[in-house]
């Protein structure tokens, strides 16, 4: 694939803006690659690991930038784009990747001059794992990209749509096109829910008096080590995204929160036809989930498990 911008822009160098710059120039999606990072050791770390031109201030890195891509905590986006703005080129692109975005929309909106581009993003992909060592080139592949592109604009804006979605497939990703409320209740379904009853499930573990701590971790290779790996998540972008999300994860909080006193009812009441029912549903959603190459069908996940 051919390359689509000749020069692009990150700021925050962390998990998926240092795995953009590593994508964007293996598959040849960029020529030149700036970078800024508002913490002076990320900056630093970044010269080290070579990912791109580093820059100390936010303005200069995005100066002559045909896409600016702000890879920051979703509580951070609106100073970012100010950051930034009196940098930006006239008919700049300018994205972002946070898993929320009504609330981001809002914020950078307002921070940016009239004369670029905001077509808000959000790439599917990501590890427990963050920092600028944490990126990984092919972190896009077969992974999701959801555009989420402002309503009633021109054929100019149409054609920057058009553009990042040709970067993005650049990168491996599969990119499809929603309006921001609804991304926001998916998300909240297949992201935030999950990760939140994680984060509480772990939290609870740690706190039962008649289980111990070294028990919990001793006997964690079962299902509470995977919850292990999804609690071990940034909790500062978690933060963010819970308190910029609330209305839709408050609603499938809702719903859960009701299944889940029925599931304790089916319990109590040794309703095991309904169990079976219960689990029986999650295991197709399962298989679909692989069938739609979503994650591997081999044993365990497909860890590598140590030889006894």
């Amino acid at each position: 694939m051919p390359m689509v911008f000749d020069r692009i822009a990150i700021l925050g160098v962390g998990l998926i803006g240092a795995s953009i710059a590593r994508a964007a120039r293996e598959y040849g999606a960029a020529n030149t690659i700036a970078l800024y990072d508002a913490n002076p050791d990320v900056r630093e770390r970044a010269r080290e690991l070579g990912l791109g031109e580093v820059f100390d201030d936010a303005e200069k890195a995005v100066a002559s930038a045909e896409l600016v891509v702000l890879a920051v905590p979703v509580g951070a986006m609106g100073a970012a784009a100010s950051a930034c703005s009196r940098g930006l080129r006239i008919g700049a692109i300018v994205t972002d990747v946070g898993s929320v975005k009504q609330a981001v929309v809002e914020a950078i909106a307002e921070a940016l001059p009239a004369y670029v581009y905001l077509v808000p993003g959000h790439p599917l992909a990501g590890t427990e794992h963050s920092g600028p060592d944490a990126g990984f080139a092919t972190l896009f592949h077969n992974r999701w990209q959801i555009l989420t592109p402002l309503p009633g604009q021109t054929d100019a804006y149409a054609a920057a749509v058009d553009q990042l979605e040709h970067f993005w497939r650049a990168l491996g990703s599969n990119v499809e096109r929603m309006d921001a409320q609804r991304h926001d209740v998916v998300l909240a379904v297949v992201s935030h829910l999950p990760h939140l009853i994680a984060f509480n499930i772990v939290a609870m573990a740690e706190d039962l008096e008649n289980v111990t701590e070294s028990e919990v971790v001793k006997y964690s290779a079962s299902g509470f080590r995977d919850f292990t790996r999804i609690a071990a998540s940034d909790p500062t972008m978690w933060r963010d995204v819970f308190l910029n999300n609330r209305d839709a994860v408050l609603e499938v909080l809702g719903r859960f929160s009701e299944d889940l006193a029925a599931l304790q009812r089916a319990i109590r009441w040794g309703e095991g036809d309904t169990l079976y029912d219960l689990f029986d549903r999650a295991r197709r959603m399962r298989r679909e989930v692989i069938d739609a190459g979503q994650d591997s069908p081999a044993p365990n996940w497909g860890r590598d498990e140590p030889s006894s």
